[in-house]
């Protein structure tokens, strides 16, 4: 990564975080809502499962606010039948082999999966660490097939979240141009919003993989919320909470934290230390409303997908920021800058949960 940044250093909180109040900022991103007697909401979960998306799943598991009603993977961190398998034997291992995962889009819109980043999250892309197959096979459908479907079962209440390339939803969309009108809303992890990229000096991972799909998925009418490298880069995990998942009885919480030895290694050259950004497991908490974004304007996005220095960068409409980020006229993108939290904790607390 390019971007300097430095540690959240607030003292630690319990589970219930305190935020400020989205009533005094119309900038503050709010609670999730769950209209029916707050039962827990629907959400599919599409990834390409590293170790950061494996983090990002044990918080998912652990959340009360959702029900995790299927998982979609695409090529990204590996490609996209190897994160099958990695989901699946992490939902063994977690006790929750009943979730149905699907092997999404092997290669992006435009292009050949170029493989993945074994120097980041191992070979295997869970570190290396070894964890038995689980029993459980994928779902004879897609990725984007389980999308749609997903969106027609539960209309109007499916939320959709992505930890990988977006070639799945950009697929789903071609499949079922309705999708935007079913869903709820759909959370991004990508981008980089007034940061540099951790690719190119402009671009981040998950755009950079696909940007032509990103493109038709931020064109599409849907609610989105964009949690880029402002935020994520902002707040780590440290050796105090990689300790505390070495040393839980339970057997997700552990295996998460053999895997954040190769990560943390990969990120000394990023911060100096052994530690980590907090990149899916963060939007998955922005997600479920675990954590509260304290400033996320609602402004124009669009993705470069030329083949010049500048592709697979995240345009991101800031210029409102000298008179408080008003929300500019029919911008569907929230874009998330920051979290007045103490999210690592808050993560490491619901990791130890599951």
């Amino acid at each position: 990564m390019n971007t300097p940044t430095s540690p959240n250093s607030a003292p630690a909180t319990p589970d219930t975080l305190a935020s400020p109040d989205p009533n005094l900022n119309p900038h503050v991103h709010k609670e999730v809502e769950n209209p029916m007697n707050n039962a827990p909401q629907p959400l599919y979960f599409d990834c390409d499962t590293g170790i950061d998306d494996s983090m990002a799943l044990a918080y998912l598991l652990a959340s009360p606010e959702i029900s995790l009603v299927g998982i979609g993977t695409v090529s990204g961190n590996v490609d996209s039948t190897r994160a099958a398998r990695n989901t699946l034997a992490l939902l063994e291992l977690a006790g929750r082999p009943e979730i149905p995962v699907a092997v999404g889009e092997h290669d992006p819109l435009a292009g050949t999966f170029p493989g993945g980043v074994p120097h980041i999250h191992g070979v295997n892309g869970i570190g290396d660490i070894e964890v038995a197959d689980a029993q459980a096979a994928p779902e004879a459908e897609s990725g984007p097939e389980m999308i749609v479907r997903l969106a027609r079962a539960h209309e109007g209440r499916l939320r959709l979240l992505t930890t990988g390339p977006l070639t799945n939803i950009a697929a789903a969309l071609k499949l079922d141009p309705e999708l935007p009108s079913l869903v709820q809303d759909i959370t991004i992890m990508g981008g980089a919003g007034l940061v540099s990229g951790n690719v190119t000096p402009v671009a981040e991972a998950n755009i950079y993989n696909d940007p032509e799909a990103a493109n038709a998925v931020l064109d599409a009418p849907w609610d989105i919320t964009l949690v880029p490298l402002d935020v994520t880069l902002s707040h780590t995990l440290e050796e105090s909470h990689r300790t505390q998942l070495l040393e839980s009885e339970r057997p997700m919480a552990r295996a998460l934290g053999e895997m954040l030895d190769v990560y943390f290694a990969f990120y000394v050259q990023t911060f100096g230390r052994p530690c980590c950004a907090a990149h899916d497991p963060l939007a998955a908490a922005v997600a479920t409303g675990g954590v509260v974004a304290s400033l996320a304007p609602r402004v124009h996005v669009t993705v470069d997908d030329t083949d010049g220095p500048g592709r697979g960068q995240t345009i991101c409409d800031l210029r409102g920021a000298h008179q408080g980020f008003p929300d500019q006229p029919g911008a569907r993108c929230r874009v998330v800058l920051a979290a007045d939290t103490d999210v690592a904790a808050h993560l490491t607390e619901r990791m130890l949960a599951l």
